[in-house]
């Protein structure tokens, strides 16, 4: 018993370990004719048998076996009047024993309902079950005192989460979905299937979702390199940025693929989700399926490359040139620092004259798309200040507490909505503190107190930024144009560590106090620059035109979607468990009360201990001979038409990614042979082989559901 323990515990199913009680009525009780049994007499027998027949020939990897023919056993029967009587006893192993690992045998291994009631609430928070168990294991004192292994813990939640999801998982996604729907004013969903009913793309949003589009749905970002699911399917965020600077989500949807008619699809449905308004502008990387799916859904929105995903591939592209970091370097310098749209073209068809890549297909493409990544030609209009992906790709991160490769579309969803009780609950807190606080000034200027006044504190930080960056600036010159007086203005600037002068143009008439800068730091962020600031103190302006304070960035507006709940049905619970939880707090109280004191404690644990004995006997006393099984009760099911659910939403199949498939390992003649044999006996058993899947059929039929 001693060698293969852990291979041992996962063969469950072939331990006979049995404890059984029988109602014996005229029949002898087997071979011992020890006692002559009566009507109603319930036996017990406990007994070891310690070997499964191996029915594995050649394998590569034998499962360990168990010592045989063991006899240890203890017989025992109670009369009808409750008193028990042992009829036999063998004590005699054939093989060696190790009381200290007894604890491993299946019959000694039980999951307290203290510690399934935790792994529960664990798992819907998204806590690992690895975590769980280390923490069971430190609270009992360490792994001798553990009345489970966590092969027993992952066995359990998998079952619960198996009796959550009760049904097929695309059936089980469109049931919630409707549930969803019926609690929920506004919820939004939209399932897309093909002509064989199989799932094939998602879409949903909330109320709170579509009430935060309004507010904040102007420039959103979209991206789709995150795998949440056991079928691949990719999670599609629309992302956008709230009053805080926060991220926060405004619709999403999986994919089976990623070509133009799924984000067609997708574009589409949450068009419609929004009533029909598009953003103004969206930020995507450079895939050419959704390039001609926004030119087609949102014709007249900004699409900007991200810029991150751009430069990021210089070293892929010219790691092989003798003057990479030259190029690099000039590259950047063209992106950061051209403010005017003919520095950059100048200045990048000097860099291709340089380092003579004009047959350079990758470069061409960019500079024939400048309009779409360079920030020069992109800061004149309003980004709430991105110009990246990182946004989604934030939010990305921010899952990954949530969901992992082989979790379930429902699980996925269900996860989401936590996930975004956890955003509400941080962007609910900074409205908290911009509601009680207030950031000190660090001038005596009325234009920051202004901002003080009525913008969030995460966004008047942004504005101090540039009242201390005032004292980097100086005014230089001054001029006279149509537009009124123009301003050159020098900045001293940190390029790593040394410092450089840099000059910017504000264009300022006096008359209705209107400004533009070269570097149109408010017309992309929507917070006034350093470079105004000084042209203003210099006009001895106190009074900043309400135009440039944007209801976008306050903290006194009374915005709709910070009043819609997030659906949250969290943890069902049975009656039983809801008692159980009122118990543990109770128990909780009165132990933080009286653990100060050495008698008091005392006392408490001994009534504990008599209240324990009690009931025990009193559940022995009425107990039957039928053994009760533990049962998980789920909460009630949505009301969904059977024609609409029976069959009719197949699961999905897994998603094929773009780029070359991963290689199979090749494998050596015996591992060919032995599955042959394998196959064989498979097949000689009754059971079918796996087939392929057939290719997806193009047409679409779909399911659509919304409360507006």
């Amino acid at each position: 018993m001693e060698g293969g323990i852990d291979d041992f515990l996962l063969e469950t199913e072939d331990e006979i370990i049995a404890e059984n009680r029988n109602i014996v009525e005229d029949e002898m009780l087997g071979d011992d004719g020890i006692v002559v049994p009566k009507v109603g007499m319930i036996f017990l027998a406990v007994k070891m048998k310690c070997r499964r027949p191996s029915t594995a020939t050649g394998s590569v990897r034998p499962q360990p076996t168990i010592q045989t023919n063991c006899k240890a056993r203890i017989s025992a029967s109670s009369d009808d009047h409750g008193s028990w009587r042992i009829n036999a006893v063998h004590l005699d192993h054939n093989h060696g024993t190790s009381p200290s690992k007894s604890r491993l045998f299946r019959c000694n291994r039980e999951l307290s309902a203290q510690v399934k009631r935790r792994l529960e609430v664990n798992d819907v928070v998204g806590i690992p079950l690895h975590k769980s168990y280390n923490s069971a294991v430190v609270e009992a004192g360490g792994y001798e005192n553990m009345t489970c292994v966590e092969k027993d813990c992952r066995n359990y939640i998998e079952q619960v989460r198996r009796l959550r999801l009760g049904e097929g998982d695309a059936a089980a996604i469109q049931a919630y979905f409707s549930n969803m729907q019926a609690h929920c004013s506004g919820f939004y969903f939209s399932i897309d299937l093909d002509d064989e009913s199989r799932l094939r793309n998602i879409f949903w949003a909330d109320n709170r979702c579509r009430h935060a589009y309004k507010e904040f749905g102007d420039m959103v970002t979209f991206d789709t390199t995150y795998l949440t699911n056991k079928y691949d399917m990719p999670f599609a965020p629309f992302v956008g940025v709230n009053h805080h600077g926060q991220s926060t989500l405004l619709g999403c949807g999986l994919l089976s693929n990623e070509d133009t008619n799924s984000f067609v699809w997708l574009f589409r449905s949450w068009l419609q989700c929004m009533h029909s308004v598009a953003p103004h502008g969206i930020i995507t990387d450079q895939d050419r399926a959704m390039q001609n799916a926004i030119q087609i859904v949102f014709p007249n929105t900004n699409h900007r490359w991200c810029l991150w995903h751009i430069l990021k591939k210089l070293p892929e592209k010219f790691g092989y040139h003798i003057d990479k970091g030259s190029i690099f370097s000039d590259i950047h310098g063209l992106v950061y620092d051209s403010q005017f749209v003919e520095e950059f073209e100048e200045g990048w068809i000097a860099m291709i004259n340089k380092f003579g890549l004009h047959e350079n297909d990758w470069l061409s493409g960019l500079y024939e798309n400048r309009k779409r990544w360079v920030p020069c030609l992109l800061k004149i209009t309003f980004w709430a200040g991105m110009s990246t992906t990182q946004r989604s790709e934030s939010m990305n991160a921010f899952f990954d507490g949530y969901v992992h490769s082989k979790t379930s579309l429902k699980q996925f969803v269900e996860q989401y909505e936590r996930a975004l009780r956890n955003k509400v609950e941080k962007e609910f807190q900074a409205d908290f503190k911009s509601y009680s606080q207030m950031l000190p000034c660090v001038s005596m200027f009325e234009m920051e107190k202004q901002f003080q006044s009525v913008y969030t504190i995460s966004k008047f930080k942004e504005v101090q930024e540039e009242f201390i960056g005032k004292m980097y600036c100086d005014l230089i010159s001054t001029s006279e144009n149509s537009f009124g007086t123009m301003y050159e203005v020098c900045e001293v600037v940190a390029c790593g560590e040394r410092m450089k002068k840099k000059t910017f143009f504000v264009s300022f008439q006096k008359e209705n106090c209107q400004f533009i800068c070269s570097c149109h730091l408010f017309e992309f962020r929507g917070i006034i620059c350093r470079h105004a600031i000084s042209v203003l103190i210099r006009n001895c302006i106190t009074s900043i035109p309400e135009r440039y304070i944007l209801r976008r960035w306050r903290r006194d507006v009374s915005r709709a979607h910070a009043r819609v709940a997030v659906n949250y049905a969290g943890l069902v619970s049975t009656p039983s468990q809801l008692r159980y939880d009122s118990m543990c707090q109770s128990f909780a109280g009165l132990a933080d009360l009286a653990a100060d004191d050495d008698g008091q404690t005392r006392a408490i644990i001994d009534w504990i201990e008599s209240q324990c004995t009690v009931l025990t006997l009193t559940r022995t006393s009425t107990s039957t001979n039928v053994l009760a099984h533990h049962t998980v009760q789920l909460g009630p099911q949505c009301n969904v038409s059977q024609n609409t659910l029976s069959g009719s939403v197949r699961d999905p199949l897994v998603s094929r990614r773009k780029g070359a498939p991963k290689k199979l390992r090749s494998k050596s003649p015996l591992e060919s042979s032995l599955k042959k044999v394998k196959a064989t006996l498979t097949s000689s058993k009754g059971k079918r082989p796996n087939s392929s899947q057939s290719a997806t059929p193009v047409g679409t039929q779909e399911l659509q559901a919304s409360q507006h």
